[in-house]
């Protein structure tokens, strides 16, 4: 197994001096919208405005996460064969449609000092025989972690959950969810959600699903809810509206908003599309959820919404079918949303208010699109699996201000802070911007 610690940064040069409020602490930003205040480079290459990069071990598709000084990812490395026994002991699904390895994986969370490139730890969270095989797009590390001043969070689905000390590495708790088996064997992802001191992990699989709510500082279960869903591959939303603290979870039946308390349903809204998985977005008074497998919607909720809001006058604000996505979340800035259709290089903007249609399906030069769209500077960052990041100005048109490649398929979202912009594609990590 190839350790961080023993390989500096390919380029080194410091980026700028961070400042104290510099976090990406989960998946969709520091709001989870996708948009954040910053100013990122425009024009780069793979050599060319690069601060540093890292070469990165095994296999991941999460995002980076960043509080202040620090960057963590995750990664999937394969290791030896499993044992007859262990093996044997295995309980495959029978109606997988993916080939189950025989080989164990070792599961590594990993921090970086994000101005320079550093390796500052590597923890192997755990070893373990996959329980399922997976999608070829994806693979045993999808999952992104959360921060916040007190933890790193990590759920890794089948392999555990854990708590884990930013400044050490060392595991300080761990949560067994027990195998997930997904559909047709495509694998695990979505990412948990940190609120004060609970911890909230989404198990959606094709029997059983449930949510569960943890202590983040111990990982002891306080609440857990059955979920009548199949799988999803989505991220709880965590707001504060109608007088109480709502988890916002997307799903195939319906999208549910939860008591971050006592894990009471407090509304839901069926008529998502099979496989749900953008994560819901919000600007504090309503809430879009979107799908877009074999089917497509996006509709607009109150927050501050009872029961079934179908049967529920003025419950829906608005909806849409067409054009809405399969993988990539939505990202919202300005009061406007913008979504990708299906998985593809066509994009729309609504007004999130209203619903207003300001761009309909304009298609960009990209190919197939994950990862979710990131919103600074006045600007739109999508990148698609052919590893080219498009730059757009952010208003009624689609004007590309720059194209630029990266030579290997990028599925996690880009992240900006300040001056840089982190990009992961498939076996490296860039931070861009002048040193």
């Amino acid at each position: 197994m190839l350790s961080i610690l023993s390989a500096a940064p390919l380029l080194a040069p410091a980026l700028a001096t961070i400042q104290d409020e510099a976090h990406w602490p989960r998946w969709r930003g520091p709001n989870a919208t996708g948009a954040v205040e910053a100013d990122p480079p425009v024009k780069w290459t793979t050599e060319e405005n690069v601060a540093w990069k890292v070469a990165l071990p095994g296999h991941g598709k999460s995002t980076p996460i960043v509080w202040g000084d620090r960057l963590f990812v995750l990664a999937a490395v394969p290791t030896e064969e499993g044992t007859a026994e262990e093996l044997a002991a295995r309980k495959v699904h029978e109606e997988l449609r993916t080939e189950t390895p025989t080989t164990k994986y070792a599961f590594l969370a990993m921090a970086f000092d994000r101005t320079t490139g550093e390796a500052l730890w590597e923890s192997l969270l755990t070893e373990q025989l996959p329980v399922a095989g997976n999608h070829s797009t994806t693979g045993y590390a999808s999952y992104s972690p959360v921060a916040d001043a007190d933890g790193l969070y990590v759920s890794l689905g089948s392999y555990g959950v854990y708590g884990v000390d930013q400044g050490t590495g060392d595991v300080l708790w761990e949560f067994d969810l027990g195998p997930q088996i997904t559909r047709r064997g495509w694998g695990e992802g979505g990412s948990p959600a940190v609120h004060g001191d609970t911890l909230l992990v989404v198990a959606d699989q094709e029997v059983g699903s449930y949510i569960v709510a943890l202590d983040k500082t111990t990982g002891e279960e306080r609440w857990r809810r059955e979920r009548p869903e199949v799988s999803t591959w989505t991220t709880p939303l965590v707001v504060e509206a109608a007088g109480k603290t709502q988890a916002i979870v997307n799903g195939t039946t319906a999208a549910r908003s939860y008591d971050l308390e006592t894990g009471e349903v407090l509304w839901s809204c069926d008529g998502q599309t099979t496989n749900a998985s953008p994560a819901p977005v919000s600007d504090g008074e309503r809430v879009l959820i979107t799908s877009g497998y074999r089917g497509s919607l996006a509709v607009v909720l109150p927050l501050d919404g009872k029961g079934d809001l179908r049967k529920t006058e003025g419950g829906i604000l608005w909806s849409r079918t067409n054009g809405t996505p399969y993988v990539p979340s939505p990202v919202l800035v300005d009061g406007r949303v913008y979504m990708f259709s299906k998985n593809s290089g066509m994009l729309s903007c609504l007004d999130l208010a209203t619903g207003e249609v300001l761009l309909d399906r304009e298609r960009l030069d990209l190919g197939n699109v994950y990862a979710s769209p990131l919103a600074a500077g006045g600007r739109l960052y999508v990148a698609d699996r052919d590893g080219v990041v498009l730059v757009l100005e952010h208003d009624d048109g689609l004007n590309v201000i720059a194209r630029n490649d990266m030579g290997e398929a990028i599925d996690a979202a880009p992240v900006a802070i300040g001056g840089a912009l982190y990009l992961r594609t498939d076996t490296t990590l860039y931070a861009i911007g002048k040193p």
